[in-house]
């Protein structure tokens, strides 16, 4: 009778722990990945570019409302300081949301820097949370700057 209870009492804590799940830790820092950028030749002062690019953040605390705050960096390759974007809450504040979408980015008109009659460049992005979490950093194709076509 002894052996009995405890064959039972081994099996309802075999069972308790087997129905006890480990809650799964989210990613906290968001992804980006490339999507598309709307021309790979442009005439100088012409063209604005459109950079595409999908995120995913498990806890969605991607943009800010205040809108002195960037989110958004992207580096043109011919110089050395980054240009800061703007991107609005994608979740309602203090919400955690795994999301994921696209968002586009429109780059002013580019020109050429130099003497020649064309240039080329690519684009590197990141994007921050508001954690102060950088995502991966990402590249376009090379976008060639034409005087005229």
């Amino acid at each position: 009778m002894r052996k009995l209870r405890y064959i039972s009492l081994f099996f309802l804590v075999a069972m308790a722990f087997s129905s006890c799940k480990k809650e799964e830790e989210i990613n906290r820092i968001p992804a980006i990945e490339f999507q598309t950028i709307s021309a790979t030749t442009v005439l100088s002062f012409e063209n604005a570019v459109v950079i595409t690019f999908r995120y995913m953040d498990e806890n969605g605390d991607i943009g800010y409302v205040d809108p002195d705050e960037y989110a958004l960096r992207i580096k043109d390759a011919r110089l050395s300081d980054f240009d800061w974007y703007h991107i609005p809450p994608l979740t309602p504040e203090l919400e955690e949301l795994d999301i994921e979408g696209t968002f586009s980015v429109t780059l002013d008109p580019l020109f050429i820097l130099g003497s020649s009659e064309q240039e080329s460049t690519s684009f590197s992005l990141q994007l921050r949370d508001r954690e102060g979490n950088w995502s991966n950093t990402i590249e376009t194709p090379a976008v060639t700057i034409v005087e005229s076509m």
